[in-house]
Formats: structure tokens, sequence, C-alpha cells
């Protein structure tokens, strides 16, 4: 397939997905305008039921805590399905390519880079139902420390302090814990996924019962999908890096 009739195939299959986005957006309400029933309902009432002041993260692992078991489900099938589509592809080398940061400047940098976003990646995490952040967002800023290694270190590195095994697991560990804390609401007389521990104090850590339980959950699949995936596409690229002598043995 040439490429002009693949560029054509892509327009004419992405017109009816954008124009329906541009229909929503459309019909989306005007900036400041006042809010509509449920969102009126949640601003009133998440704080006084839930105990927590981050009112989105009472939305995403309460109120619509299903949908976000949906969001991680996806994230989860995907990213395991790019691993297992790349790894099957690909001839494990025997020894990767050093790909070293030779700049010592950088180098320094990340070192102490590395343990402040990890940090500020846990912190999201932990007060996600306090202040603005979650699972979501700390996750990902847990694998940004991840990759950090890579950028002012080396890949082998990268691959040392995050093994692939691990990885593997931990993603698969968030998933799991997020299901088991609605299958243990379940056994408390709840509905599934439904607060069934004690809310706590608003304001503080100790608030918002299962939701805390959910967004550590969040933040665990969160993170180690991204390093998962930073795995994958690195592997990708650090296999087509040439050995430092290959262009003296060329010569």
């Amino acid at each position: 397939m040439n490429r002009r009739l693949r560029l054509a195939l892509f327009a004419t299959t992405a017109v009816f997905p954008a124009g329906f986005l541009l229909w929503g957006l459309a019909g989306l309400p005007s900036f400041g305008s006042a809010p509509r029933p449920y969102a009126a309902y949640i601003l009133n009432h998440a704080v006084r039921q839930r105990d927590v002041t981050n009112i989105p993260s009472a939305v995403v692992f309460d109120y619509r805590g299903f949908d976000t078991l949906g969001e991680e489900l996806i994230l989860f099938t995907s990213v395991m399905g790019t691993a297992l589509l790349l790894r099957s592809s690909r001839d494990e080398p025997e020894e990767r390519p050093e790909d070293r940061m030779k700049s010592a400047p950088v180098r320094q940098a990340g070192v102490l880079l590395v343990p402040v976003v990890l940090l500020l990646g846990l912190w999201t995490v932990a007060y996600g139902y306090v202040t603005p952040g979650g699972g979501f967002q700390g996750g990902m800023i847990c694998a940004y420390a991840a990759l950090l290694i890579w950028i002012a270190g080396s890949y082998r590195g990268h691959r040392r302090l995050s093994p692939t095994t691990l990885v593997d697991a931990a993603e698969g560990s968030g998933a799991a814990a997020y299901v088991a804390v609605g299958l243990a609401a379940l056994a408390a007389g709840q509905a599934f996924l439904t607060g069934f521990l004690p809310t706590g104090t608003a304001g503080s850590l100790a608030s918002g019962g299962t939701i805390a339980l959910l967004n550590w959950c969040t933040g665990l699949e969160v993170a180690a999908a991204g390093v998962l995936i930073f795995h994958e596409f690195l592997e990708e690229y650090i296999t087509a890096v040439p050995p430092p002598d290959a262009s003296q043995e060329a010569e």
C-alpha cells in the first residue's frame, strides 16, 4: 500500500471522529457559566459526604469509580499489548549498548533531580485527594523519574533500577488491587466500589476512606505502565544504536 493511499484512508476515517469531537465541543457550556445539576450536586455535597477537599478525586475514585476502573483496564491492556507485540518481534541482544550520557554536568544534575522528581510524584499521589493531583498525575511523574535515569545516566542503569519483571508485576498488581477494593466493598455488604472505610477528617491524609486506597492503586498502575512503555520504546531505540567502535571497524 503506497503512501498516498494510506493518507487517503486516514483522511476518510478521521473525518467522522473529528466531526463528532467538534460537535461535542460546540455543545460545551461557556466558560464561567452556572454548573449543571450533576456538577452543582457534587460541589455542594462531595466534601461533606466523602471528607475530601479535592473534589475531582471524589468524582474519579468514588462517584464515578467504575469509569476509572474501565480507564485503568484500558491502560493496562494497551500497554501490555504493546509490550507483547514489540517483544515478540525483537531479538533479545546478548548485551545492550552502554548508551551513557557523557556530559558530567548533565549526569550530576540527573543525580540530583531523580530523587526530587520521584518524591514529587509520590507526594502528588499521596495528597491527591487533599490538594490538586492524584494517582494518574503522580504515577506519570514517578515514571518520568525512571526515564530521567536514562536521560542523565545510561540505559543499562535505567533497566537495572527498574527490572522488567518487577515493573510487569507492579502494573498488574495496581490494576488487580483496584478490582480487589471493589470486591471488598461487596464483601462488606456495599455496592461494588462503594466506600466502606471511615472517611476520617477532611483536609488530612487520614481522609477519604476507600478513595485513598483507589488513589494509590491507580498511582501504582500508572507509574508501572509508564515505565513499561518507556522500556519497550527505549529497547527499540537502543538496539538500533551501533557499538561505539562500529565506525572504526567499518573503516
